[in-house]
């Protein structure tokens, strides 16, 4: 009785945030306070479990591209999908997809959570399968240094019953100490060949060019997937004996190297029943996420919304993406989901943008200009209010390609105003 009275009201509220424009986390919000067991309840009817997906960088992506591989398998999958990675975000997906009276229609639930709230989460509910993706400095007003969230994300792990998969390149994740007396039944690993590894530089190595790249493998465990080569958006990846080419439509180093940690995942959990080529083929397909590298038509020509949020994320994101004939806009806010420490501009290399910036928005817009200025690279235009940023950046390009760098509250406000005016998918 008590789960149909918590999907009763949360339905409703959620039905009523979708009236406003939708992206809310008020409903699982409150039924998490109204019914505290309900979002375990409800995940433990999966056959399959729930898999946990998290880490610094990258968690929305990974986390579509395993939903829709493990879909290739014919697994009828829950997720979160818009991104809202607190416990409250998945307990108001899950109110989405509920039936009245709580029954959860999935083989399996495919979950991204912030570092800090995972733990919360796995209190309640213990993970099936873990992918630990990376350790970097993020949010330092939330999250503290970058050993504190390693030290998240061991208690993730500590949590996870059957299977973790991670990173074997990341410093911290692949210390032997990180899996050191863990009771899960599987441990395997993924990374870049050692070729690559400059392209995907640790945190002491974004502050320091000298500092010596470390392959910090675990000597227990099978490398079961690696990533061999990069041409453009074409992989070549290897497992088993094997190597496969796959082109992605995901544009971005840091994006092949998820689609690494997503098809080890993957491999753990079907095992046997993998059906290689179905997988593949998914992979080829997979969308960006939203605001992830998404592009949007605004007059005919494509606009993209590349997220950053910390300093490693804007590197990789400003290395992976031509500025060449593209006009160009940042966006920063300071909100609480963005992490009110905006120090973190200041460890980020701008010297891609030399070509310079058309606008800048957002409540930090001025931080953000002098930071450039530092650089030496040109800003035409500041302009504090989002909306009229947008429009100062749409009304002097409207020929040319457009990019906008963005935080996650810029971003989520961005696709707001540009529903306005052209077709932006909406999620939900």
């Amino acid at each position: 009785m008590r789960t149909r009275s918590t999907v009763a009201v949360g339905k409703t509220i959620k039905q009523l945030m979708r009236l406003r424009g939708g992206g809310s986390a008020l409903p699982g919000l409150v039924a998490e306070r109204i019914d505290p067991d309900f979002m375990r309840r409800c995940l433990a009817q999966l056959p399959h479990g729930v898999v946990l997906i998290s880490g610094t960088n990258g968690k929305t992506t990974t986390t579509k591209m395993v939903v829709e591989l493990l879909e290739s398998q014919n697994l009828k999958v829950f997720t979160n999908r818009t991104g809202s990675n607190f416990t409250r975000g998945v307990t108001a997906a899950l109110l989405g997809e509920v039936n009245s009276r709580g029954e959860l229609d999935a083989d399996i639930a495919v979950l991204e959570l912030d570092e800090a709230h995972a733990v919360h989460f796995v209190r309640r509910v213990k993970p099936t399968y873990s992918l630990f993706l990376n350790v970097l400095r993020d949010q330092l007003d939330r999250f503290g240094e970058i050993d504190h969230t390693a030290q998240l994300l061991r208690k993730i792990a500590e949590a996870t019953t059957d299977g973790i998969v991670l990173n074997r390149d990341d410093p911290r994740l692949g210390a032997p100490a990180f899996i050191k007396d863990l009771t899960v039944k599987s441990v395997r690993t993924y990374g870049v060949s050692t070729k690559l590894l400059q392209q995907f530089p640790s945190d002491e190595q974004m502050r320091d060019a000298d500092a010596v790249v470390v392959t910090s493998h675990h000597p227990t465990l099978r490398d079961d997937t690696s990533l061999e080569a990069i041409r453009d958006t074409t992989a070549a990846i290897q497992f088993g004996s094997t190597t496969h080419e796959v082109t992605l439509k995901l544009k971005g180093i840091y994006n092949i190297q998820n689609a690494v940690g997503a098809i080890a995942l993957v491999r753990m959990i079907m095992g046997k029943a993998l059906q290689v080529p179905a997988m593949l083929s998914s992979l080829a397909a997979v969308e960006p996420a939203f605001g992830r590298g998404e592009t949007i038509m605004v007059d005919g020509t494509p606009l993209e919304l590349v997220l950053v949020k910390n300093p490693s994320g804007f590197r990789l994101s400003l290395s992976s993406f031509n500025p060449e004939h593209t006009a160009t806009m940042v966006a920063i806010n300071d909100n609480y989901a963005d992490g009110r420490d905006m120090s973190w501009l200041w460890d980020v290399d701008f010297d891609r943008l030399k070509a310079g910036v058309d606008v800048i928005g957002g409540i930090r817009a001025y931080d953000m200009a002098l930071r450039l200025q530092y650089d030496e690279i040109e800003v035409r235009h500041v302009e504090v209010s989002l909306p009229r940023a947008l429009r100062e950046f749409l009304a002097h390009n409207t020929d040319q390609a457009k990019r906008i760098y963005c935080t996650y509250t810029a971003m989520l406000q961005l696709r707001r105003e540009l529903s306005k005016i052209a077709d932006v998918k909406v999620v939900s």
